[in-house]
């Protein structure tokens, strides 16, 4: 019985997951970036022994996926924008003297990209490249069942990939990055530069709505809606080039309107990747839910420390 921690900009959550990838307790909390890591790491501890409690079950490990850059090995945060304290901090070694368990630590999108392939829609899939599409582009890649990791271990950059080098700039200072233009806000950003004044639906603007007001015939969402479906299909044609997998999942918010897109987006794969075989590639949307975070923060410790899982690249 695994205890799961997903670390986001926003919230933490935590929960108990089971070894078949089920969620049996849960609960969460803001995150309170701005303030001290020891208040978090205290929230954590109590919400860990709360949950543990609900699922009348022992934390036998834990497991944590949390919003990069991280180090995996040393498991200690690096410099993430959202907490600006706490670059340093280990929570892997402070959990670990806490609960006197074993514990491990990856990037936010590797362990989602582990629960799905453990659990979920790339479950036997040697070759999977997990994308989740929404306020950013993150992408975890497993290949013959290991997560793939940089040098100095570190988690591949995906979503910053150039697309367009004379595309809008992007928060990490570069131009034309694939999540400068197919990111929820990047929909967001192309529809308000382009609606007229007297534009009715500018208000409380998101990709979510715009995706609505293209099901309703707004013409300027169909816009934006091309507009995504082109740069998203660039980007995922892009992988499929490099690295020809057996399964892309696909998850995210704006890939809860992947029905607007998806027919559109295996177009553009089938035209730009004709030196590889494009079409064994599944395009697969993610199958967890609201919870594949949390089961990715579980599978994380599976990966780390059970026989088979991974465990550090050579």
């Amino acid at each position: 019985m695994i205890a799961a921690v997903d670390i986001g900009g926003t919230k933490i959550a935590v929960g108990m997951v089971d070894d078949k990838g089920r969620v049996l307790s849960r609960a969460q909390s803001p995150t309170g970036a701005q303030g001290a890591y020891s208040d978090a790491l205290a929230r954590v501890e109590n919400m860990l022994r709360r949950v543990s409690q609900e699922a009348g079950a022992e934390i036998t490990g834990i497991g944590i996926g949390s919003t990069g850059p991280v180090f995996p090995f040393t498991g200690e945060f690096g410099d993430v924008n959202f907490f600006p304290h706490w670059r340093g901090k280990k929570p892997v070694e402070d959990l670990q003297r806490i609960f006197k368990v074993s514990a491990a630590m990856e990037n936010d999108a590797d362990a989602a990209a582990l629960a799905e392939a453990g659990w979920g829609a790339g479950r036997d899939k040697k070759r999977l490249i997990y994308v989740t599409v929404g306020t950013g582009i993150g992408a975890g890649i497993i290949l013959e069942g290991r997560l793939y990791r940089g040098v100095d271990d570190s988690h591949p950059e995906i979503g910053h990939h150039l697309i367009d080098p004379s595309g809008p700039l992007c928060l990490c200072g570069f131009r034309g990055c694939w999540e400068s233009l197919a990111a929820g806000p990047a929909m967001v950003t192309w529809l308000e530069s382009k609606a007229p004044p007297d534009y009715p639906h500018r208000a409380g603007l998101t990709a979510k709505r715009i995706c609505e007001l293209a099901r309703q015939g707004d013409g300027l969402a169909r816009q934006a809606v091309e507009r995504e479906t082109r740069y998203l299909g660039l980007g995922l044609a892009n992988l499929v080039t490099l690295f020809a997998p057996d399964a892309i999942v696909l998850g995210g918010g704006v890939m809860k309107s992947a029905g607007l897109f998806l027919d559109g987006v295996r177009k553009i794969i089938g035209e730009s990747c004709r030196l590889v075989p494009f079409e064994r590639t599944e395009l697969a949307l993610a199958s967890l839910g609201e919870d594949t975070n949390l089961i990715g923060a579980a599978r994380v410790w599976h990966h780390r420390f059970q026989p088979g899982g991974g465990g550090r690249a050579s």
